[in-house]
């Protein structure tokens, strides 16, 4: 590893890798720490990593790529807005309802649990229309978004 002092792109690939948690979060609080604070509009940190959860305060935008082709790009913020989990318990089991628009779409009995990505209010609006019981959104982590456009 070469010093540069203040460089203006700092590209890291999997810094955290192999590093026992105690010195994970050290290593993420004082280098990313130092190096936004020395001039945060004139400094890009690239990151390759698989340990999405770590870095997830810290990423401003994000690309996921699979066999070398990029399957989304997005800014971190959007991405949560536009992903979104959504669970909603019925009062029956509804038999035959599909959900081919959503991502993930899981049936336990009475509960439904499924991943949008993008059209959360005409999803949102259709399963309303079946009275549910209970009916809950939330974000998605990176994390999740990363499994999601992948499976």
């Amino acid at each position: 590893m070469a010093n540069v002092p203040e460089p203006e792109l700092l590209v890291l690939d999997e810094p955290t890798s192999g590093l026992d948690p105690l010195v994970r979060c050290e290593f993420i609080q004082t280098v990313f720490g130092a190096y936004q604070e020395a001039d945060p509009g004139r400094r890009t940190v690239f990151i390759s990593t698989h340990l999405i959860s770590e870095f997830e305060g810290l990423i401003d935008e994000f690309t996921i790529i699979e066999n070398g082709k990029e399957v989304l790009t997005l800014e971190a913020d959007c991405a949560r807005e536009r992903f979104q989990r959504i669970r909603a318990r019925f009062a029956q089991p509804l038999l035959q309802v599909d959900f081919k628009d959503a991502h993930n779409a899981r049936w336990e009995g009475r509960e439904l649990e499924l991943v949008v990505n993008g059209n959360s209010e005409g999803i949102l609006d259709r399963i309303k229309s079946y009275s549910p019981e209970a009916l809950s959104t939330e974000a998605l982590t990176l994390e999740d978004i990363f499994l999601a456009s992948l499976k």
